[in-house]
């Protein structure tokens, strides 16, 4: 276990307080389910994580930090120890993109577990390309014999298994992690079990999501055929909206099953199962950017030619407290893509949901709005 550990991890890992760490030396403490933590000091969320994850992590490890009586030895009962004991074998890395070594320090002070030296980019910058990072916090399990991954996404175990009590959190059989009732768009349910002997497809998407939107109408098409051809087929919708109204109008367009919005627990093992990550702005932030920069720089170009201010400051909304706080404020629906334009100082909004942005839609928004031609709604 010791080599891949140390091909993996190096040499060296470093506490909260700064001490070294022998890697090899977690073989020693027979280490069996190795965590990685990617994350930044500078971002929110991860702050976040940190402190849920410390719990968690002494809670599973029996250290008396984590709660009255977490740390308690052998009693009278002798099988009272045996379970944290073997909860034990978990260690946490974690693997940071700070490019400030000060606020590396600071953030890693408080942590149980260890982590990368900072010095350590290039190998860090390893591990992120190796399984496939692209947003923070992420948090994943390995086998530590084997290097495989037993679990792609860590946070949905903190949330649906606090006290570590499905530890060390291996797939389970499809047939029991979708076992329950299934829903059609007309209300109609069945159970999971008469799907047996079928070819099931499980359809992970959102209607805040342009490309799932896209996908879901060629797919409609694909499985009516494949329907229509007498096979024994079916697809399984598990939903990553944000309120049951969302699914129900998203749902309604789908001629297959889905799990109900109700059920997230279900949901949340699927998402496990298959190793999702419902990362809301994976990707669609940049592309927004790319599709609206050139309009917002012929806005502000031609302004500034006349030597006056441009009239619209652009805005891509992301996955975050402030978008959040915004869409609230002002009441905007749930629908994605949103184009939206916000005059504060007249508590006034236009608002256009479409299925799909495209410069054409944009600039004829704009255009639109500065020639007076929108109508305007209340904030």
């Amino acid at each position: 276990m010791s080599g891949f550990l140390e091909e993996l991890l190096g040499e060296k890992l470093v506490t909260g307080g700064g001490e070294e760490v022998d890697v090899h030396s977690l073989a020693a403490r027979g280490i069996s389910l190795l965590g990685l933590y990617f994350g930044c000091s500078l971002s929110a969320p991860c702050a976040q994580l940190s402190a849920s994850l410390a719990a968690f992590y002494g809670r599973l490890r029996g250290d008396a930090a984590a709660g009255p009586g977490a740390g308690a030895g052998p009693g009278p009962g002798a099988g009272a120890a045996a379970e944290p004991e073997s909860r034990r074998r978990l260690e946490i890395v974690f693997v940071s993109s700070d490019q400030d070594q000060r606020q590396w320090q600071d953030f890693v002070r408080d942590m149980p577990w260890l982590a990368l030296p900072y010095k350590e980019k290039h190998r860090k910058l390893k591990l992120w390309n190796k399984y496939r990072i692209s947003n923070i916090p992420s948090l994943i399990f390995l086998d530590a014999t084997t290097g495989k991954v037993v679990c792609r996404n860590g946070l949905l175990v903190i949330r649906d298994d606090p006290e570590g009590l499905e530890f060390p959190w291996g797939p389970k059989p499809f047939r029991e992690v979708i076992a329950g009732p299934l829903l059609r768009n007309n209300g109609q349910s069945l159970e999971s079990s008469s799907l047996e002997g079928s070819h099931v497809g499980v359809y992970f998407s959102a209607h805040w999501c342009p490309p799932c939107r896209s996908l879901t109408r060629v797919l409609v098409e694909s499985y009516r055929k494949i329907k229509e051809a007498g096979q024994k087929f079916e697809i399984i919708f598990v939903s990553a909206d944000r309120s049951e109204d969302s699914f129900k109008q998203y749902f309604s367009e789908m001629p297959w099953l889905a799990v109900p919005y109700t059920d997230e627990a279900r949901r949340s093992r699927l998402n496990r199962l298959y190793g999702i990550q419902d990362s809301e702005d994976d990707g669609e932030s940049e592309a927004a950017k790319q599709l609206i920069q050139p309009i917002a720089e012929k806005i502000i170009a031609k302004y500034k030619a006349k030597e006056e201010e441009a009239p619209l400051l652009f805005f891509v909304a992301g996955e975050d407290d402030m978008t959040d706080s915004l869409r609230d404020y002002t009441n905007l629906p749930e629908a994605a893509p949103l184009l939206t334009i916000l005059d504060m100082s007249a508590r006034a909004k236009y608002v256009m949901d479409v299925e799909e942005i495209t410069p054409a839609i944009v600039e004829a928004f704009v255009n639109d709005f500065l020639a007076e031609k929108l109508k305007p709604e209340p904030i």
